[in-house]
């Protein structure tokens, strides 16, 4: 059974830093890239950034470079979303979702592409 599970969410001050993690199981993950997407209440769904999870590859949106850093445990099977300098337009609920490599790396935030999805975590920034 393939799961994909989001934790670390919270609500934080403006300026803070959280970390996120998704624990994943039941695919060969060496396979797939991983990737966090974001979804501010009455908009669509965002890529944030995405990790190729056998060579560490990485993608970043724009409007994240130098703020948050995307990484993975080999041994824990799990993916991470380290987030500094928050913003309140970084209010989201976050989602984990892997993608097969079998689609390439051309275009890493295309929601389609991605496969199995997590149930989310949801993030608040206050100023």
């Amino acid at each position: 059974q393939v799961l994909l599970a989001e934790s670390g969410g919270g609500l934080v001050q403006a300026g803070g830093s959280l970390r996120l993690s998704c624990a994943a199981s039941g695919f060969t993950l060496d396979n797939y890239a991983l990737g966090w997407f974001r979804q501010a209440p009455g908009k669509e769904r965002e890529g944030v950034s995405c990790i190729t999870y056998s060579d560490g590859m990485t993608f970043y949106a724009d409007s994240v470079k130098g703020r948050f850093t995307i990484s993975r445990d080999n041994t824990e099977n799990t993916v991470y979303l380290q987030m500094h300098n928050l913003k309140p337009e970084d209010t989201a609920v976050y989602y984990c979702a892997a993608k097969a490599l079998t689609y390439g790396l051309g275009y890493p935030f295309l929601p389609h592409q991605y496969v199995y999805w997590g149930q989310g975590a949801p993030v608040t920034i206050f100023s």
